[in-house]
């Protein structure tokens, strides 16, 4: 059974209580919670135990799910592709010198890490939120090696990005602040106004729930004026679903040795 199926039972669980339980609901609530976390986690452990640690074009490593048949990253260059579509594209295009920053797919932590890094380098003041529903573990993220390989001054401060606690915020340095959510997106709304989005959920073929316009819309509507989102996907459906709820969309060429284009949306 599919991780999804789980969701699906579990949810459906949910409603059936919420239907019949009436004075119970509270209870259930909050039971059918853990449930839930409790069922994902086992079958993203038994995804995780089969995850292959590939290196890429530009010498960083990344993830590979054969059950799904999807990289983390692009085998062409994971840090080149970081680099040029969240921190050029994105956050540097912001001009901003405090930023509030959403991720949507916290994954390894290299798109987090390398936005510490230039908030430490250029003295940029940094909320930042990410998303994620299925962290990978400590023994896996460690095997990356990212600080040794991008920043080894910086070891302490990756291991800290993945340690530090689940839906609370975190003053990483006096820069720096983050606020890892353990939620699905789907399910959830947002929180607060952002300026910049790293668009970085799976490949629209691999979870399609995540680039539906409802999506769009609820960012949309969280966006300062002049905000921009970055993605990796060029599609053209992608791009029509981003116009459709108000964005203004550019193709930018994409990563050196890459992807022929990006996109980056932007709240005019």
């Amino acid at each position: 059974m599919s991780i999804a199926k789980v969701e699906e039972c579990i949810y459906t669980s949910y409603y059936i209580y919420f239907k019949f339980s009436h004075g119970l609901i509270f209870y259930f609530t909050s039971y059918i919670k853990r449930l839930f976390y409790f069922c994902s986690r086992i079958f993203l452990t038994e995804m995780q135990k089969n995850m292959i640690i590939e290196q890429t074009e530009d010498g960083i490593p990344t993830l590979y799910l054969p059950r799904m048949d999807e990289h983390y990253h692009s085998t062409k260059g994971a840090l080149a592709e970081a680099r040029h579509v969240y921190i050029d594209s994105a956050l540097r295009a912001s001009g901003k010198k405090e930023i509030n920053v959403l991720e949507i797919g916290f994954g390894t932590g290299l798109n987090t890490f390398l936005t510490f890094l230039e908030s430490q380098e250029k003295g940029l003041r940094i909320n930042y939120t990410t998303f994620e529903l299925y962290p990978l573990s400590p023994d896996i993220t460690e095997k990356l090696n990212y600080p040794a390989l991008i920043a080894p001054s910086s070891e302490s401060i990756f291991a800290l990005l993945h340690q530090c606690e689940w839906n609370q915020k975190i003053a990483i340095s006096p820069l720096f602040s983050l606020y890892k959510r353990h939620a699905d997106l789907t399910r959830t709304s947002l929180e607060g106004i952002y300026d910049v989005v790293y668009f970085d959920a799976f490949a629209p073929e691999k979870q399609p729930e995540m680039w539906d316009e409802k999506i769009f819309r609820e960012i949309f509507s969280h966006l300062s004026p002049g905000g921009i989102l970055s993605t990796y996907c060029a599609k053209g459906e992608i791009r029509r679903r981003l116009q459709s709820v108000g964005f203004t969309v550019e193709r930018l060429l994409g990563p050196p040795n890459g992807k022929r284009e990006i996109l980056r949306a932007s709240k005019r």
